[in-house]
């Protein structure tokens, strides 16, 4: 049942009255069933948990900065490892853009004033709270040094005692699985029902489409993991052998369950980014995006085909050679749709009107680190090569490449794109390109020597090393906080517009999709009226009118020529 068929006795003031205010006090917000409410609490959530595993990432890069100890003992960084792993993957990545940017735009962009089950959507947050709290508990107060994959039989058999901290770590995962699995069915209803007449499946923003195939896995995949930690904790407690070799368990098992979840999981982390990506490059070329249906099946595509790779993480645990050749080709398919992606952004941009803002910086940062996040990743698909690559610096820069380099860069460009549009505050574009730029040559300082240390056999996870890699992880450390001082430029520029920014007009981009015919912030129910359905793509409409005012949409029935309507009213 949505928000407004809770309350229907609304006055006019407040239906139109912005989000942000329209009601006051802890409780308002506390209490709140409005998506829009839910999505910020939950991006500051997750911005405060990326804040965590940030520190710890420096943390961890200032250790290696000389190959003996220089504060951190062995046990010490083991355990800093883990924090910062599970921190970025389990409250971070996984949730960022679907629970925060998701639940604040799907529902706009669908011209509805609220997701299908509010109450649900609302206790999803809760559950995520309280699985970062139970997590986050076991790690620090409990030197949890497992690793973020809890490998057994490390986790099955550490020094802890039975109600030790993996057992707390794993419950804490199990409860935030539910918190994805009930904000993916809440996304999977709201899209199918609420779709206004007029918007079929194929006049969906992009966006909603990669939302859509995120939803799907959240829910097939994460029950997989819910019960894969359910098992863990219980042979810890009841001391029945299901992983641990030393009660005839197989740790292997453990594995097959565990990547069954978390390579389907890369997609929940890397398919709401790519959609982002599709709004960006399309509204800031000012061009109709190129191969829509393309793009839109290559989602599902992605969703499928991640079901069916978790194999290639395991070519070194004793896997059949047949088992490994079948894996190996999947692997290699799987790079298909995602090229696809990139091929269609190209050609949007071609021959469009680019724009470089900040968001559009963001989106051309994504698609140079992507791409090479992508093309090493078919050295460790590759049989032969994985061998050697294999638990080696060189996966740590793949997956970062793809995870930060992608998600990441993504999520805050993203942000920056509807930052206008959920405070109604503009940023400082100056500023922005240069978070942009110290982004890009810090991450770059951080992972490419990497990739050198992969391939020359520096082993990942490893406190201590041999001079001959001093050189590589002090240009990576140094890296490490060029990246680091671009993000916290990033941070100020967004907080800097709440204090100081200018009024954002409705629409400044001069973007088509219905969320951009609100007011800017929405209202409490994003429309005070049914806004019109029109191509999400089609910019021809569009007007500019100013700085102040921003782009104003003329009615598709009458001319579009510019010099035809100089009694154009200004939105």
């Amino acid at each position: 049942m949505s928000a407004v068929a809770e309350s229907p006795t609304h006055s006019h003031s407040q239906v139109t009255e912005n989000y942000l205010f329209n009601t006051k006090g802890f409780l308002s917000w506390a209490l709140t069933l409005d998506h829009k409410r839910i999505g910020l609490m939950y991006l500051v959530g997750v911005m405060s948990s990326f804040l965590v595993g940030g520190l710890l990432a420096l943390l961890i890069r200032a250790e290696l900065f000389t190959p003996g100890e220089l504060f951190l003992n062995n046990k010490q960084f083991n355990q800093v490892f883990t924090l910062h792993g599970a921190v970025m993957v389990f409250l971070f990545i996984i949730p960022s853009v679907p629970a925060a940017l998701g639940n604040f735009l799907v529902p706009v962009m669908l011209g509805a004033k609220d997701v299908a089950f509010p109450r649900l959507n609302l206790c999803s947050f809760y559950l995520w709270v309280g699985g970062a709290i139970f997590f986050l508990c076991a790690l620090f107060y409990t030197g949890l040094d497992t690793g973020w994959t809890f490998y057994t039989p490390y986790s099955s058999s550490s020094e802890f005692g039975t109600m030790g901290p993996v057992v707390w770590a794993t419950m804490g995962v199990f409860i935030l699985g539910f918190s994805s699995i009930f904000t993916g069915l809440n996304f999977i209803v709201t899209i199918n029902t609420m779709r206004p007449p007029g918007m079929a499946w194929f006049k969906m923003p992009l966006f909603l489409w990669a939302t859509y195939s995120t939803s799907i896995i959240q829910v097939l995949a994460t029950p997989v993991l819910g019960i894969t930690v359910l098992l863990l904790a219980a042979e810890r407690v009841l001391k029945i052998g299901i992983f641990d070799p030393h009660l005839n368990g197989d740790p292997v098992t453990y594995q097959h369950f565990f990547w069954f979840y978390s390579h389907p999981a890369v997609y929940i982390m890397i398919l709401p980014g790519m959609g982002i990506i599709s709004e960006l490059m399309s509204v800031h070329s000012h061009k109709s995006i190129f191969g829509y249906r393309f793009i839109a099946y290559s989602s599902v595509a992605i969703a499928i085909f991640g079901f069916l790779v978790w194999g290639h993480h395991m070519f070194t645990a004793g896997m059949a050679e047949v088992t490994t050749v079948v894996f190996s080709a999947l692997t290699f398919s799987v790079s298909i749709p995602s090229a696809i992606k990139v091929f269609n952004w190209l050609a949007t941009m071609y021959k469009g009107t680019v724009y470089l803002n900040t968001p559009m910086c963001y989106a051309l940062n994504f698609l140079f680190l992507f791409t090479i996040g992508g093309l090493t990743g078919l050295w460790l698909g590759a049989l032969s090569t994985d061998r050697a690559l294999h638990d080696t610096y060189f996966v740590v820069a793949h997956f970062h490449y793809v995870m930060m380099g992608g998600t990441l860069v993504a999520f805050v460009g993203g942000l920056f794109h509807w930052w206008p549009k959920m405070t109604g505050k503009m940023f400082n574009d100056l500023w922005g390109k240069i978070s942009c730029l110290l982004v890009f040559i810090g991450f770059n300082m951080t992972f490419l020597p990497q990739f050198v240390l992969g391939s020359r056999g520096m082993p990942r996870r490893y406190a201590r090393y041999l001079e001959e890699f001093q050189v590589l992880h002090q240009i990576s450390t140094a890296g490490a906080f060029v990246l680091g001082a671009g993000l916290f430029v990033a941070l100020g520029v967004l907080i800097h517009s709440l204090m100081r920014g200018r009024r954002a007009p409705n629409n400044p981009w001069g973007a088509a999709t219905l969320e951009w015919q609100c007011t800017s912030p929405p209202p409490f129910y994003n429309f005070a009226s049914a806004p019109s359905v029109t191509d999400p793509y089609d910019y021809l409409p569009l007007k500019y009118i100013s700085e102040e005012e921003g782009w104003v949409y003329i009615s598709p029935t009458k001319s579009t020529d510019p010099q035809a309507h100089p009694e154009i009213a200004k939105s």
